[in-house]
């Protein structure tokens, strides 16, 4: 609201209070607490995904939506086992709110998900199941969908035939379960309306792309390795402020190595660690990158390559604000940095050799439509005041017209004053001032001041004026004037809106039609991202370039380290591992407890996986082999909604070892059985092992850690080269062991627990009773009481006996002395003897 005011005699007064000025604010340097807060409003949006499946004989189609980039994801048809595997596998990774499937399904998939919405232990919650009818699903009605779609990276100017064209390179309708897997998406998604249940309903479900993803190659990994590893680990966030989001990363192997600058880095990570792979041209692509930024006259490039992601910010949430038409303010500057730091990227990967693929990926597909993108909107936004105005503004000399009334605009103060003046003569001469103010909307109002005599309304009546409303003891009129005004100028304030926001609309669709840039910006730029990350680490924690060898079986690691509990030890001792060939395919290692046994499962368990994803590993040298799969029983993730007793949750672990590991598998086991009755869980573990052996050259490659010593002292295994016998290095200096965390061939001689024990604090009197008894086990004599013990209840029972003959009154008519010698005397007597 404008206003400008005179009194008599005077200098035109300033604006009233509460009313704005009539020129725009100056222009002040732009604060980056804007786009901050911005930008934490885009990571605190919650991002959900829907699934679409379809399984049908033996074969497996399946189409999930992401909130989170407007994204639809497919799998090509892709043979899936009648236990539905690998739908099992998609539903872990990505743990989607609804499932959407046929109702006309085969039996296994029913069973399959009855079983899946009964499982209330699932983390966070168990995804609603939603069945669609048959004929939703149906191939032709599934392909008009999919060529019907309103989609941005489409450029109208494309006819049906090419649209037909440019979606059949993305979209692989020969794979006819995907197909229809996708139609019925499309359908949900449309009957849901996903992100635009408050919108028109002309406006469709924002797909800001299609994009293929594939689970072949892939190592498998369930959620207890997972877990035991500390690949991934959650913990409660201390901060107050962060109760909904609930969750941050505790100390984990994701932890130390996610050191990415731009949230879609950190997304791609997390995406490698739940794929890891045994495709050797893609990890040995991911190695080639960190390698090169691992040399020292590479270290300023990487840190200048580090800033520039820095800038790389939400671009699909943008995008899809763009396709509702809800673009914010400074969604303009945040998406000029994105592109400019792209530019920046892309020249720097120029430079770059172009032999690692990596680097010629980002100079030729970050393509001159980033500039064109930048260009644009550095010629039309006015970030300054846009932010000041809080709405889309445009710089001077793009168009005339706007040009113009904003001229006009500024204008208004001086002329209403004289304006003002002018109505002022032909007032009341009781009025000692008034105002001509412009409120958008409504126009130019004549204001002057409510004088005392103005009580009822009737008394607000003027002649030759309209009046209009009281405010803040201020009258509201239209007179002549103001009413020519109008007429004259219009509603300055909103034209300039209306065509502002026309342009911000052009402005829009020239970005939504370079969506497919911006997006492929974002793929390369996070695989940059991560890389830089890994590279880091590497550097920071000494890591070393992994080896794979795909006629080796197993894996073979020389001075290995544990990647975290180096960070926490003040010394590590590294130890090598090698598991290829027919040759101790199974490594039993025994040693004492703290002796570092489960550290060294552990430890070469992280490395091979870290190799696996494409990273660096803590060792001097490492070879990797064929691994398909990653299965432990370290320990038991225990949990009440389970409804299962801790050993069972342990048999269950070992039982999807055995049913499921291969001739390339590693299989980590630590103190399997101990969860039971001893010689109960020793000849389980012996059975498990002996079932291996029996396969022979298929044999999975397994470290087992125990101290079952009598697995190997009554030789429950069979003697032969599949058999290998390791152990914890120790020494005993005198009362003391020493352990040296080495491991060496060979089996122990004793658990050492007293040790263990007394490091524990138990009182000595007690573990030397334990060690007593333990070695009355072992020479198969008799358990007796010990005698101190002994006496001293006897003593007690002695004294209760002379007690109760103290307290007896002989004088007393009522005693019975045969009752008392039979209840009270002979079965004191018992227990003294």
């Amino acid at each position: 609201m404008f206003s400008v005011g005179t009194i008599p005699g005077g200098t035109p007064q300033s604006p009233e209070p509460g009313a704005a000025s009539a020129s725009f604010p100056s222009l002040a340097p732009v604060s980056g607490r804007g786009e901050a807060e911005e930008e934490e409003d885009n990571e605190q949006e919650p991002a959900e995904i829907y699934l679409c499946a379809l399984w049908t004989s033996g074969y497996l189609g399946i189409a999930y939506y992401d909130t989170s980039d407007s994204t639809i994801h497919f799998m090509p048809d892709a043979p899936d086992h009648e236990s539905l595997k690998l739908l099992q596998r998609v539903l872990d990774e990505i743990n989607p709110r609804s499932v959407v499937t046929s109702a006309k399904q085969d039996e296994n998939m029913t069973r399959f998900l009855g079983k899946l919405a009964s499982q209330e232990h699932r983390e966070p919650k168990r995804p609603e199941i939603v069945f669609l009818p048959s004929v939703d699903f149906g191939l032709e009605i599934s392909k008009q969908r999919l060529l019907a779609g309103n989609y941005s990276f489409i450029p109208d100017s494309m006819t049906t035939t090419e649209k037909i064209l440019f979606l059949s390179s993305i979209i692989p309708f020969d794979c006819l379960l995907t197909v229809r897997a996708l139609g019925g998406l499309l359908k949900f998604l449309g009957r849901r309306r996903i992100g635009v249940e408050l919108e028109d309903y002309n406006v469709s479900v924002p797909i800001l792309g299609f994009k293929k993803f594939v689970l072949t190659h892939l190592v498998s990994i369930d959620q207890d390795t997972y877990s035991v590893l500390q690949i991934f680990k959650s913990e409660s966030h201390p901060s107050v402020y962060k109760v909904a989001s609930g969750l941050k990363e505790g100390l984990s192997l994701f932890g130390i190595l996610n050191r990415c600058h731009c949230k879609w880095g950190q997304k791609l990570l997390r995406l490698w660690f739940t794929r890891p792979t045994h495709d050797l041209g893609e990890l040995n692509s991911r190695l080639d990158v960190i390698q090169f930024f691992l040399l020292p006259q590479n270290l300023d490039m990487a840190q200048m390559l580090h800033r520039l992601l820095g800038h790389i910010k939400n671009v699909p949430l943008i995008l899809k604000r763009m396709k509702l038409s809800h673009t914010k303010v400074s969604d303009w500057q945040v998406l000029y940095k994105t592109v400019y730091s792209a530019l920046g990227l892309r020249d720097a990967c120029r430079s770059l050799p172009q032999s690692i693929q990596l680097f010629q990926d980002i100079a030729q597909e970050f393509s001159d439509d980033l500039y064109h993108i930048a260009s644009l909107i550095g010629k039309v936004v006015d970030f300054e005041g846009s932010l000041a105005e809080n709405r889309f503004t445009v710089l001077p000399n793009i168009d005339p017209e706007i040009d113009e009334k904003k001229r006009r605009l500024m204008g208004l103060p001086s002329f209403l004053t004289e304006v003002a003046r002018k109505e002022l003569e032909n007032l009341d001469s009781r009025i000692p001032s008034c105002s001509v103010i412009y409120i958008p909307l409504i126009g130019f109002l004549l204001c002057i001041p409510r004088l005392p005599f103005m009580v009822e309304a009737s008394d607000f009546e003027i002649e030759g004026l309209d009046f209009m409303f009281l405010s803040e003891e201020k009258l509201h009129y239209r007179s002549a004037r103001t009413k020519e005004l109008d007429a004259l100028l219009g509603d300055l304030h909103c034209d300039i809106r209306d065509q502002e926001t026309l342009l911000m609309y052009q402005l829009q669709c020239q970005v939504l039609a370079r969506a497919a840039v911006l997006t492929r910006v974002l793929d390369l730029a996070s695989r940059l991202d991560v890389l830089l990350a890994l590279a880091s680490a590497a550097r920071d924690y000494g890591y070393s370039r992994p080896r794979y060898s795909p006629q080796l079986l197993g894996v073979r690691i020389l001075n290995g380290r544990h990647p975290l509990m180096e960070l926490c030890a003040r010394t590590f001792v590294p130890n090598s591992a090698e598991c290829g060939g027919d040759k101790g395919r199974i490594k039993v290692i025994t040693g004492p407890n703290s002796s570092g046994k489960s550290i060294y499962l552990k430890q070469v368990g992280l490395i091979t996986f870290m190799a696996l994803v494409g990273s660096f590993v803590p060792a001097e040298e490492a070879e990797i082999g064929a691994v398909d799969a990653i299965f432990t029983r370290i320990h038991s993730c225990e949990s009440i909604s389970l409804g299962l007793s801790t050993f069972m949750i342990d048999l269950n672990q070992v039982a999807k070892a055995v049913n499921n590991a291969t001739k390339q598998s590693l299989v980590l086991i630590d103190e399997f059985g101990k969860g039971t009755n001893t010689v109960d869980g020793l000849a389980l573990l012996a059975a498990v092992l002996r079932h291996w052996l029996a396969l022979g050259p298929m044999c999975p490659h397994i470290f087992v850690a125990t101290n079952f010593l009598s697995l190997v002292q009554l030789q429950l295994l069979p003697q032969g080269p599949l058999v290998q016998y390791l152990t914890m290095e120790t020494c005993e200096d005198g009362d003391d062991l020493v352990f040296f965390y080495q491991v060496c061939e060979g089996i122990a001689n004793a658990s050492h627990a007293s040790y263990t024990a007394a490091q524990a604090g138990l009182p000595s009197n007690l573990i030397a009773r334990g060690k007593e008894v333990s070695d009355l086990i072992r020479s198969g004599k008799p358990i007796k009481p010990v005698k101190e013990l002994l006496k001293e209840k006897q003593m007690e029972n002695c004294q209760t006996l002379v007690d109760k003959f103290l307290k007896l009154d002989l004088e007393d008519p009522s005693l019975d002395l045969d009752i008392f010698m039979s209840q009270e005397v002979l079965p004191a007597a018992t227990g003294i003897l």
